[in-house]
């Protein structure tokens, strides 16, 4: 296979037109040669517009989190809300008079376990009013701070960890289920 370059010069243009072309000469080394570059070229491109329109992966506990730091990270950050025994404030069901609920518990008498992890970490990270509003309720009144600036997200998954890590089995299979439910609404 030879390629060829010339110039060819027509009577109505000024300049000439720049002519490429190959000779029609193929070996078999040379057409398998073309078939994986022009295969590599399909796939990078694919690959490349798949990570272009690919939806973000939902939220999802991650495997190394640490129960060990999130009970230290909790304790400084969480306690003076959410108490330090997980069993949240009095009357965490009535609100408060501005509207607000009190902080709720997060051991097995309070509803956290009802949540998938993206909800738990979305609340977390960008507190209750953000969380609430990207997921439709809107008008709602949290009194849940975000943590976006204080903790990385491996610090909230790691605070996660260790509520978690308090609750039955039984509570920790349906918060499990709950996660996967987010996934499959999501499409991951």
């Amino acid at each position: 296979m030879a390629w060829q370059l010339g110039l060819k010069y027509h009577e109505n243009r000024p300049s000439p037109s720049i002519i490429l072309s190959w000779s029609t000469t193929l070996t078999r080394s040379h057409i398998l040669t073309f078939g994986f570059i022009l295969i590599v070229g399909i796939s990078v491109l694919a690959f490349t517009l798949g990570a272009a329109f690919e939806k973000p992966n939902i939220a999802k506990q991650p495997e190394k989190s640490s129960v060990e730091a999130g009970e230290m990270l909790y304790a400084e950050n969480c306690a003076s809300c959410h108490g330090v025994q997980l069993e949240g404030e009095p009357n965490w069901r009535s609100p408060k008079d501005d509207g607000s609920l009190p902080a709720p518990p997060h051991d097995r008498t309070g509803h956290t376990w009802h949540h998938g992890d993206a909800l738990l970490f979305n609340y977390t990270k960008f507190g209750g009013k953000a969380a609430l509003e990207a997921s439709g309720v809107t008008n709602f009144n949290s009194g849940m701070p975000s943590f976006a600036d204080l903790l990385s997200d491996q610090e909230i998954w790691d605070i996660l960890a260790f509520i978690k890590s308090t609750w039955p089995e039984r509570m920790r299979e349906t918060q499990r289920g709950r996660t996967l439910g987010e996934q499959m609404e999501d499409g991951t």
